[in-house]
């Protein structure tokens, strides 16, 4: 969710995401190249159109050409909410199937749509040298991200694994302290502390909430277990947030997801060989979740790494937030299991606090 696959991923706050490498040194790899590289341009400082000195006509027309459409950015992060959102339905319906599984065949499925992809637009699969290492942490980690939060899923209900993955900005902060040198104040404490406040009111632990929590799916240790693992998932998914921003626009992002999706795979066969959990769906209808999964698991990290290179970091986050509303939603109409009040309490401390951070963050960079 963000997640994601959020996973997601998915991420978007903090200094990490907003702020590693500035926008404006960026090299973007689909940039057309200098006039003075161009056969037949005018030298250097000259209109390519009037053939004189810097002419502020043609200058403004052609910023105008390459600026993005006011908006798309967020109405990527709004897409890929939503497309992240229907796969975790998915994978919620498929009961019979590991989670690890789910994610091989995820990554197998986005796997035959992006060799395609990189042969079309040449960008090869091995990536600009300076930013390999980063292209492998960053298909490492998501990859990882993504099993947990598939897990999640299985493990406890749609709405709070899903509120639980919103507690990557806490993370991302504590990162961008720890790597980064980056200050962390006492306005990042307090998103924290929400944070931490709105899972202990969707774990409700028996020591706090006695030792029968009511409306509870299958038996709290099953929930327990997915709740670590979302918060795992969490974890990993800030990690792979940081580093996609400090690649920013000098990897294509389809290149970016067949890192993600190569190691991914790798990842889950390794796991499914020792936990001796290979199995092949005998439904035809978990056949068709499966291969929906990766569609719509493809189109989420496409539009959602699309949104993270032309909008600030900020309005990514704030928007991302829709994954929490689908969640319910889905829950709701879809699985007839209405959320607790402690589920929804618990969802506005963690939505709260990452909607804090990303404003905050906002304005800072915004000064």
């Amino acid at each position: 969710m963000r997640s994601l696959d959020s996973t997601g991923a998915t991420e978007l706050q903090e200094p990490g995401p907003s702020q590693l490498l500035p926008d404006d040194v960026l090299p973007d790899p689909h940039e057309e190249p200098a006039a003075a590289e161009v056969a037949g341009a005018p030298g250097p400082g000259r209109c390519s159109l009037c053939r004189s000195l810097p002419c502020g006509w043609c200058s403004e027309r052609e910023a105008k050409k390459k600026a993005p459409c006011p908006g798309l950015g967020l109405f990527y992060t709004l897409l890929s909410a939503f497309l992240f959102s229907v796969g975790s339905m998915f994978v919620k319906k498929v009961q019979d199937i590991h989670a690890v599984e789910i994610s091989a065949f995820r990554c197998v499925f986005q796997m035959l749509v992006i060799i395609p992809c990189l042969i079309y637009r040449k960008t090869g699969f091995i990536g600009p040298k300076g930013q390999r290492m980063f292209l492998i942490l960053r298909g490492t980690l998501g990859s990882a991200a993504m099993i947990l939060l598939y897990y999640a899923f299985q493990a406890t209900s749609l709405a709070d694994a899903t509120v639980i993955t919103f507690s990557s900005p806490v993370f991302t902060s504590l990162f961008a302290w720890i790597f980064l040198k980056e200050k962390y104040s006492l306005w990042d404490a307090l998103f924290t502390l929400f944070t931490i406040t709105g899972v202990i009111l969707i774990v409700r632990p028996p020591f706090l909430f006695g030792s029968n929590p009511e409306r509870m799916e299958g038996s709290y240790s099953v929930h327990l277990k997915g709740t670590f693992a979302a918060i795992g998932h969490a974890v990993l998914a800030a990690l792979t947030l940081v580093i996609l921003k400090k690649m920013g626009k000098s990897v294509d992002y389809f290149l970016s997801i067949w890192y993600y999706v190569i190691l991914g795979l790798v990842e889950c066969v390794i796991i499914l060989s020792i936990l001796g959990e290979w199995s092949l769906p005998f439904c035809g209808l978990d056949r068709l979740f499966l291969i929906l999964i990766g569609l719509f698991g493809l189109g989420g990290q496409v539009f959602l790494t699309k949104a993270i290179q032309i909008e600030k970091a900020g309005l990514v986050a704030i928007m991302k937030t829709m994954d929490v509303v689908f969640a319910f939603i889905f829950q709701i109409i879809f699985f007839n299991d209405v959320p607790t009040w402690w589920t929804v309490g618990g969802a506005l401390c963690v939505v709260a606090s990452s909607i804090g951070a990303a404003i905050r963050k906002w304005c800072q960079s915004s000064k």
